[in-house]
């Protein structure tokens, strides 16, 4: 499927879309990547998402600080040390990328998902992978029709400051998933207790997991990829999307 360009509060970003089978329109789920940025293995993630009769949409994030090619590895991730020399670059994206920024960027971004052809109806979904966990999270306490959001190997989901992401589950009504990473500094075990408990406490329908490995399990194109982890999330993430939007 072809790379779209949307029109940001800010300029422009590009976005990859995967539709599903048979061209009839399908579900909304918008994807928020990771880190290291819209590449070839979001796109092959997107089309297994889609290819279980959604449509998905993952934009470029970080569309302020370049084009996708221009952010893009250089170097093969899964070779020795290559993803620790790419990550400070990354992080500092990241960073830049404030709750301010991000409270101009999502509307538009589920407003892109629903109004293109291919999606069917107004509830989105919304998956989204290490720091687009926190964004996927954000994106539910803002949107009353966000009724689904997976978060996986997500780091900082609860922190004790004014915006930790954990406080957007007061507002939302989505159900969620989470498969956080057994051996992920950023999101330790009382992290994951703390975001179990607010979920709770705002009634929300939930699954909040730990998987075995590390932070980035689900990315294959580097060196933290687990299988086994991987097929979880994605076994995880079906069964969610299958009990909201398909139900709809």
């Amino acid at each position: 499927m072809p790379t779209l360009t949307l029109t940001m509060p800010d300029g422009e970003a590009e976005a990859y879309l995967a539709t599903a089978p048979g061209g009839a329109p399908a579900p909304g789920v918008l994807f928020v990547v990771d880190a290291i940025g819209l590449r070839p293995r979001i796109e092959e993630m997107a089309d297994r998402i889609a290819s279980w009769g959604y449509t998905v949409l993952a934009p470029n994030v970080f569309h302020r600080d370049g084009t996708a090619a221009e952010l893009a590895p250089s170097t093969d991730l899964r070779e020795p040390g290559a993803r620790e020399a790419f990550m400070p670059g990354a992080m500092e994206r990241v960073k830049g990328l404030t709750t301010d920024l991000l409270a101009r960027d999502l509307p538009a971004y589920l407003s892109a998902l629903r109004s293109r052809p291919e999606t069917a109806g107004e509830d989105v979904g919304v998956t989204g992978y290490c720091m687009g966990a926190r964004i996927a999270v954000r994106a539910a306490g803002t949107d009353p029709a966000v009724v689904a959001v997976g978060g996986w190997h997500g780091g900082g989901l609860v922190t004790d400051g004014p915006d930790s992401p954990h406080l957007a589950l007061a507002t939302a009504r989505a159900a969620f998933a989470f498969g956080h990473a057994s051996d992920d500094r950023s999101m330790p075990p009382e992290a994951v207790t703390a975001l179990g408990a607010a979920m709770a406490e705002a009634g929300l329908a939930a699954v909040n997991e730990v998987f075995p490995g590390p932070h980035g399990y689900s990315m294959a194109d580097t060196s933290m990829y687990d299988e086994e982890s991987t097929e979880r999330h994605f076994a995880s993430l079906r069964t969610l999307l299958g009990s909201t939007l398909a139900a709809r």
